[in-house]
């Protein structure tokens, strides 16, 4: 099997994945905008800020949610797959970007408070949201 032909199995180009990937982003832009809000920040002004504080969650979703199949042909899945398989890539994709935040390249800084913050409340908003999908899509 050739490296083009594993990367198909792994990431579908189909409206359905589509639909699944804008709702992983909007789940953790949520998670990010809402943290961003109980900080003191406004997301609709302040929105360098969020985009810096929602790039590292991105990089480190979007490596750990393709390896793990979530835009692959036969996502969503079952019900207890989907979330299963989605919050195990989040807290890896929380991982990552503590990693991330932990460089001078992200502001922030890498915190285990915010991890577990991270982890929990994102991990909820995520989810949901492919529970959601896995009761709903291809049904």
């Amino acid at each position: 099997m050739s490296v083009a032909t594993a990367d198909r199995s792994r990431i579908d180009l189909s409206s359905k994945t589509a639909l699944l990937a804008a709702g992983d982003l909007g789940a953790i832009l949520l998670f990010v905008a809402v943290g961003e809000y109980t900080h003191g920040y406004n997301p609709l002004l302040d929105f360098g800020r969020v985009a810096g504080t929602f790039a590292p969650f991105l990089i480190g979703w979007l490596l750990v949610a393709s390896a793990a199949g979530l835009y692959a042909s036969d996502a969503p899945g079952t019900l207890a797959n989907a979330t299963l398989v989605t919050l195990l890539s989040w807290v890896a994709a929380v991982a990552i970007a503590q990693g991330l935040r932990a460089t001078s390249v992200f502001h922030g800084g890498a915190a285990l408070t915010f991890a577990v913050v991270s982890v929990l409340v994102g991990g909820l908003l995520l989810t949901l949201w492919r529970a959601g999908a896995a009761l709903t899509i291809d049904r």
